[in-house]
């Protein structure tokens, strides 16, 4: 595999599992949103929630960092882009946990669910794309054409 085909084989792998995992979570939060703050009021009840989903989102991000710095096509800035919020929400969560229950309750009290849910919406949206570019047949390069078709001596025995 070329220098040059690397980034792409990496973005497609990437973009194979966060893509559906973009594409079915947030819909599913988008389809379920008033049972969100249910979960919501319950995932701030106990400290033990904030700390271990925090810890979770920030061991994906650092992974998503470590193997996925590339910058130079949509679904690659898309991955990329993914990896630094998942530290941040992470760090922030693991930190200043009060501060996300403050910014829940503000938009639960505000009546922004609307908004909320054309947001997860718009992530499962995101989902699919990563989703097609991460399981769509690869492009067949003309120097992987050109092998296939190529006879090799050794193979008859010479």
């Amino acid at each position: 595999m070329s220098s040059l085909e690397q980034p792409q084989m990496r973005t497609r792998m990437f973009a194979r599992v966060l893509g559906p995992y973009f594409a079915i979570v947030p819909t599913t939060v988008a389809i379920r949103g008033s049972y969100m703050q249910t979960l919501f009021t319950e995932f701030k009840a106990n400290p033990m929630w904030p700390w271990l989903y925090g810890a979770i989102l920030l061991m994906s991000g650092l992974v998503i960092i470590a193997f996925h710095q590339y910058w130079r096509s949509p679904p690659a800035i898309i991955l990329s882009a993914v990896g630094w919020f998942l530290v941040i929400r992470g760090v922030l969560l693991l930190t200043v946990p009060q501060a996300y229950s403050s910014a829940g309750n503000a938009i639960y009290s505000s009546g922004a669910i609307t908004a909320v849910r054309v947001f997860f919406f718009c992530l499962g949206l995101v989902g699919l794309y990563l989703t097609y570019v991460g399981w769509k047949p690869a492009p067949r390069t003309p120097k992987a054409m050109a092998s296939a078709t190529q006879d090799r001596p050794h193979a008859a025995g010479d």
